[in-house]
């Protein structure tokens, strides 16, 4: 069992950055794959970015490659989504998620994930 808990969040301008962060407890964080989802209203929740256990291996969805970056720091137990050149098409609840480091799939579906977080509200202004 691990719990998760994302901070961060809030409200930006286009063009403007934040840093989610999520913090696990529980068992072993480096025990788990990390990814991060976000879901508009009225919207399905949708794939953002993945990290392998050992931060040697990162997935994006292509939009927005290039602008959001995924790490963690295992000794702190927290995973950070980096996010630059926010676009008002960023705006969602953003949440975390585990998966066992065995678990070998595209991490790019929320059916994969064992564990969530609450989730934190981004919204970028136009």
């Amino acid at each position: 069992q691990v719990q998760l808990v994302e901070s961060g969040g809030g409200l930006v301008q286009a063009g403007g950055s934040l840093r989610l962060s999520c913090a696990a407890s529980g068992r072993t964080f480096s025990s788990y794959a990390m990814g991060w989802f976000r879901q508009a209203p009225g919207k399905e929740r949708e794939f953002v970015a993945a990290i392998s256990w050992g931060g040697g291996r990162t997935y994006y969805t292509d939009s927005v490659k290039g602008r959001f970056t995924i790490s963690r720091d295992n000794a702190k137990n927290t995973v950070y989504l980096q996010m630059n050149s926010l676009k008002p098409e960023d705006t969602a609840v953003y949440y975390c998620a585990a998966t066992p480091r065995y678990y070998s799939g595209s991490y790019r579906y929320p059916y994969e994930y064992h564990y969530w977080g609450q989730g934190t509200q981004v919204t970028v202004s136009s």
